[in-house]
């Protein structure tokens, strides 16, 4: 039984989340990889997402990062190891970071107690996260915390986010989605990343989008104008409500007034970074 208002968890990851995610669509990460030899954008993501579980081949970054295509991923992995390792791809990481989070939120607010405050209670929550049947979260768990509040935050987020993340691939399998129809689902619902996005990111050709989208029409949750329909609507929202249900643990373990304090804390942080220009204008827009 929830000790926590209507929605407060997923509310909570969704202000913590960008604070991970800002690296990702930020330079630094691919500058700090470019100055070490890596120099194209994907492999980039791929050695720096996968880099803590070690030097994985292309099946297993395909399996756990899910919304790609394997030729995109068999591209770049295992080869993008040979020029930077899994243990330099993690310092580099770390570095981009401390140079994102710097630029986008501000030294004085890095230096805050309040953002302090805020990985306390980001940590405190990690307590509770499993790592049983969430590969990408386990990996990451097995990794130090960092001195610096402000990495700390960024480590505690991003264990959020993998420990979630994990728990909605065990969703969209459960809902016999392929990765292109999650996508497209996600994208029709108005929250998800643009179609321009995806196909300039996730390597799926237009002719693959169309006919990810067919098999959704053809299962009746899109229609002809891939619009979700009220089938497709009550997935999504099915999908969004049992991803709760098995993320619940570690704001459930941070209980009601420790969920509200660091909603609040994270939501000025990330209306910070996004003021700053941590996300790029298209990667999210409804068709």
């Amino acid at each position: 039984m929830t000790t926590l208002p209507e929605l407060a968890a997923r509310r909570c990851y969704s202000v913590v989340n960008p604070l991970h995610s800002a690296i990702y669509f930020s330079p630094d990460f691919g500058e700090e990889l470019a100055e070490l030899g890596l120099k194209d954008g994907a492999a980039a993501y791929f050695v720096g997402r996968a880099a803590p579980l070690g030097r994985v081949g292309a099946g297993t970054v395909t399996a756990t990062f899910f919304n790609f295509s394997h030729d995109l991923v068999a591209r770049h992995i295992p080869a993008a190891w040979d020029v930077v390792s899994p243990e330099v791809a993690l310092e580099a990481r770390l570095r981009a970071a401390d140079s994102v989070l710097r630029r986008v939120l501000g030294e004085e607010v890095i230096a805050s107690k309040e953002l302090a405050e805020a990985a306390e209670l980001a940590l405190r929550a990690t307590e509770a996260c499993s790592r049983l049947a969430r590969p990408l979260y386990a990996a990451h768990a097995d990794l130090p915390v960092p001195d610096a509040p402000h990495l700390a935050l960024w480590h505690a987020a991003t264990l959020l986010r993998e420990h979630r993340g994990d728990a909605h691939l065990m969703t969209l399998v459960g809902a016999g989605l392929d990765a292109v129809e999650a996508l497209a689902s996600h994208t029709a619902t108005g929250q998800g990343m643009s179609t321009k996005w995806i196909l300039r990111t996730r390597g799926y050709s237009a002719e693959e989008w169309e006919a990810g989208r067919g098999r959704l029409r053809d299962r009746g949750l899109l229609t002809a104008d891939n619009e979700l329909t009220e089938a497709g609507e009550r997935l999504r929202q099915d999908l969004e409500a049992e991803t709760d249900r098995l993320d619940a643990a570690p704001y459930e373990h941070l209980g009601a007034e420790g969920v509200s304090r660091l909603t609040e804390l994270a939501t000025a942080l990330s209306t910070t970074a996004r003021e700053n220009g941590a996300f790029p204008a298209d990667l999210r827009s409804k068709d």
